[in-house]
């Protein structure tokens, strides 16, 4: 079937385009001496993780547990539920994930880690978290370091929960005004990440993981600082068109909506068939990823 055949609206990825970002980003990875976990949100297909695996890709990263369960079902055996975690239903699916696949996901405070030590009383392997770092973003993650010694302080006293490192997501960088505010954005966010992590070693935590990462931070080749150990970028593999703009190219675009004109009321106005959730309701209005429109 040619695609213009395809009834519609149609999401089209353009194959070739698709691997060349996920190699670009992997040599990236290599080249920095970083492990690369993709964010999955982008296309939440098990089958194109997988293809990021094969390419080189330590583990995935998803947002919530469901996500996790679907991508576990399929054969991805590390995953990283990069949210935080709250309720007894939620912790007990993922202490039955644990049974079978490596899994962490994130925490940033007292009383979740006391859910989070309750759900797995008993259970066969401890709970894996990285503690949440807020680099900017205004979003979730420690924001004090006396939060996070005293969130350190209460974990020393846990039996079923092991700290593996820290994380956080420079987001805000989707709002740099140009490349080189949005690596001033990604310098501070790493800096940042390894002093909290620095902390955490000087208590006695390994630190094993030290997560940072989001696509416009990723896709201009800038310094990862010593210490960094993996990079979590999700958007490169598909690109959009706020991404184009902060890249300046829509040749890294690999996916695109097949749509039909049904209306043309006057000249001026075209209805399509695919609607504002088919080309996603997000809007970007300022930096180098403002965008007109939607999507």
């Amino acid at each position: 079937m040619k695609y213009l055949d395809l009834d519609t609206p149609a999401l089209l990825i353009d194959r070739e385009i698709m691997l060349d970002n996920c190699r670009n980003m992997q040599e990236y990875a290599d080249r920095k001496n970083v492990a690369l976990r993709p964010r999955t949100k982008t296309h939440k297909m098990s089958k194109l993780a997988l293809v990021q695996e094969a390419l080189g890709a330590k583990g995935i990263a998803v947002a919530k547990v469901g996500e996790a369960e679907v991508m576990a079902s399929k054969g991805l055996k590390d995953i990283f539920i990069a949210n935080e975690i709250v309720g007894e239903i939620k912790l007990s699916r993922i202490r039955k994930l644990a049974e079978t696949i490596n899994v962490s996901f994130g925490l940033d405070s007292i009383p979740q880690a006391e859910m989070v030590e309750k759900a797995f009383e008993g259970a066969t392997r401890k709970a894996v978290v990285l503690i949440e770092v807020e680099v900017g973003e205004d979003r979730s993650g420690v924001v004090t370091e006396e939060s996070f010694e005293e969130l350190l302080n209460h974990l020393k006293k846990s039996k079923n929960i092991e700290v593996k490192g820290v994380f956080s997501h420079d987001g805000h960088s989707y709002g740099a005004q140009d490349i080189k505010e949005c690596r001033e954005i990604n310098l501070r966010a790493q800096e940042r990440t390894l002093q909290f992590a620095e902390v955490a070693k000087l208590k006695g935590f390994p630190m094993t993981t030290i997560s940072v990462g989001s696509t416009p931070s990723m896709m201009h080749d800038f310094d990862i600082l010593e210490g960094i150990t993996e990079i979590r970028p999700g958007t490169y593999i598909f690109m959009d068109a706020s991404q184009a703009n902060a890249y300046g190219s829509l040749k890294r675009n690999a996916a695109t909506i097949l749509t039909t004109a049904i209306s043309l009321p006057t000249s001026e106005r075209v209805i399509t068939d695919v609607g504002a959730k088919g080309i996603s309701a997000q809007r970007r209005t300022k930096g180098f990823c403002a965008t007109k429109g939607l999507g």
